[in-house]
Order: C-alpha cells, then structure tokens, then sequence
C-alpha cells in the first residue's frame, strides 16, 4: 500500500493547485509594473519569466524524485540530519505563514475598498477563514478538487476582459523592442516574482498519483500562468496608451470598470467578487502547507488543529495591527526575497547535493 494513498492527487489537480497558488491578486497591478519598467515590450519579460520559472521548476521535480515516497520534511532530514533537517522546514513554514498572511490580506483590502468599507477588518478575514478551514482540514486531496473546480468555474472571466480590446489599438505595442533588451530585461525580476508558487510543488509530488508526468505537469502550470499574464498584459497594452497605463495603480480594474451591460452597471464588481475565488487557491494551499510542516515537525498525523490555530492568529494579527495597502506592499517584498530563495535557489542546489549525497554514500557502501 502506498504511503500516502488517502491524499493522492490526480495530474489535473497537481497542475490547477501549482496554477492557483501562481495567480492572485498579483495580476492586478502587474501590466503597470511592466509598463513602467519595460514600456509595452513588458509583455516579453513575462516569457522570459516563465523560461526561469520552468527551468527552476524541473530542478525542482528532479530533486524530489530522487526520494519519490518521501515528503520534504524526510528528504531534508535524510540529507542534512535532525537538527538541520527540522530548522530547514521551520522555514519553509514561516514563508508558507507569511505568504498566507500576504495574499489574506491583500484580498481582504481588496473587498473592504471595493464592497465592505464600513466592516471591520477581522470580520472579513473570519467570513474567509470559515471556507479557508472546510478545506484545508481535509488535506490534499480535497484542496486539489477545490482548485480544479475553481479553475472551471472562472474559465469564462477572459472572454469579459476582451470586450474592451474593440477599442483598443494594437499600435501601441509597435515596434517591438522599441528601446532594446535593456528595459525588458530590468523587467525579468518583476515577471520571475510573479510566478512564485510552484515551490508547493516540493510538497505536492510525494502525493501525486502519476509521478512520471510531474514535469509534464509542473510546465503545464507555469504555461497557464503565463499565458494568463500575456492574456492579461497585452490587452492593457492595447487598451491604454503606454503612458496612459501608469496612471492607474490596478490597471486590471480600470479595464474592468468599461464593461457595461443594459440590465447591468457595474459589472466589474461581479467579476471582482468571482476572482476572490481565484485568489483563494492561492492562500488555501499555504494555509494548508504551513499547519502541515508543523505537524511534522511535532510528528502528528492531524494537521486539522494547527490550520485553526493559524487562522485564529491571522484574525488577531489584523485585529491588532490594523494593516494597511503600505503594510502588504511591504510584507509582499517580504515574501518575495524569501521566495526567490525557495523557489530558485533551494530546488538546483538540492538536486546537486543529493547527486553528491549518493555518489558519497556509494562509495561508502563499497
């Protein structure tokens, strides 16, 4: 019997949870981000993000395969020992904490200014933690029907964002690398940050069904998102002029705002409310994953508690705190920097060192 059968995932919902944790509210401001650094070739640091993203993610698949059945807790004890091994996992859980806290946040600054201003703010994160609980008690399995349901349901979102585009101009992303690479390439950091997420694959594999599609899978994840950002950026490109589009903060919104129909007004406020499902496979899985690692850690086998206890720390944090759009500016570079640590740096030099770890190991044994 396999380890971990109860929690198995399919490839569908290995590739839509990787997707989900990819795309949140990120997505937003990112088209003046680019436009801002790259002008409208922004859209080609985006691909150049995504070959970054991929390359990393394959160390990443490569590493985990050298153990298959074995989380990343026991790689890490394998490999580094007890001491070492636990304080390398105490910090994959303090950023999957942190990002939760990151993009809960976020959101919920995003409904109170958009829909609930007058509310207070621990009463918004409660209304997420009650759903954020259902799900992430239940494990992995549960959560990757959640956000392969979820990925079906806003399939439809793209085809409102193209309304806008019959009074776009395409002229505006003439010529194309108007300014060189220069530009483009001080873009790269910003669209490489925009796809963190795939390092929830390093937990992930151990529980996926078909193991020998990981890679398959992982790239189909990172496409998807890139092609949603391209999607995304190049109709902004072509909706607003490249100056236009740094005068609005969330140039996504702004576009939003134009659709109109006769029997509804507003109709960029149910689009907005729809994408708060998006941008909840992006929390669930780290509310899950950092309740996760602490369970290892004590050596239980219910995560179910410390997913309450996370919650209820988040709510008391924002009850206390009081953030505001300058905090999750702040705790998002935050999140980035360790990030780019995790999810570039950790997966490569992983898979050298366990190539070294079996080479020495082997010549031990002999």
């Amino acid at each position: 019997m396999k380890k971990y059968a109860y929690n198995e995932i399919t490839l569908m919902q290995y590739i839509f949870l990787i997707n989900g944790t990819q795309v949140g509210t990120g997505v937003l401001s990112l088209p003046r981000i680019l436009a801002e650094k790259a002008g409208t070739d922004g859209w080609i640091a985006i691909i150049i993000g995504w070959l970054c993203s991929v390359s990393a993610s394959i160390f990443l698949v490569k590493a985990a395969a050298k153990h298959p059945e074995d989380t990343l807790y026991e790689i890490l004890i394998r490999f580094f020992g007890k001491i070492l091994g636990k304080v390398l996992i105490s910090v994959y859980m303090v950023y999957f904490a942190f990002s939760a806290w990151t993009i809960l946040i976020n959101a919920y600054l995003y409904i109170k200014a958009w829909f609930l201003p007058k509310t207070p703010d621990y009463i918004i994160l409660l209304l997420f933690s009650i759903p954020t609980f259902l799900v992430a008690r239940n494990g992995l399995r549960v959560l990757g029907r959640y956000s392969e349901l979820s990925f079906y349901m806003v399939l439809w979102i793209p085809l409102f964002i193209l309304i806008p585009l019959k009074d776009g101009n395409w002229l505006h992303l003439l010529p194309l690398l108007k300014e060189g690479w220069g530009p483009v390439l001080s873009a790269v950091p910003t669209t490489v940050t925009s796809f963190l997420g795939f390092e929830v694959a390093f937990f992930l594999y151990p529980f996926l069904q078909k193991k020998q599609h990981a890679v398959l899978g992982i790239t189909i994840a990172n496409t998807l998102t890139m092609l949603f950002y391209v999607f995304v950026t190049v109709i902004c490109f072509t909706y607003f002029s490249p100056d236009g589009i740094i005068e609005f903060n969330q140039p996504v919104l702004n576009l939003l705002k134009l659709i109109e129909f006769r029997f509804l007004e507003r109709f960029d406020m149910v689009l907005l409310a729809v994408y708060l499902i998006v941008v909840s496979t992006a929390w669930m899985p780290y509310v899950y994953l950092a309740p996760f690692c602490f369970s290892q850690l004590l050596g239980k086998q219910d995560h179910s508690n410390y997913v309450i206890i996370l919650l209820l720390i988040i709510i008391g944090m924002v009850f206390w705190l009081d953030p505001t759009w300058i905090d999750s500016e702040r705790w998002q570079k935050m999140v980035v920097k360790g990030g780019l640590g995790l999810a570039f740096v950790a997966p490569p030099f992983l898979w050298v060192y366990s190539w070294i770890y079996e080479k020495f190991r082997r010549r031990v044994s002999h």
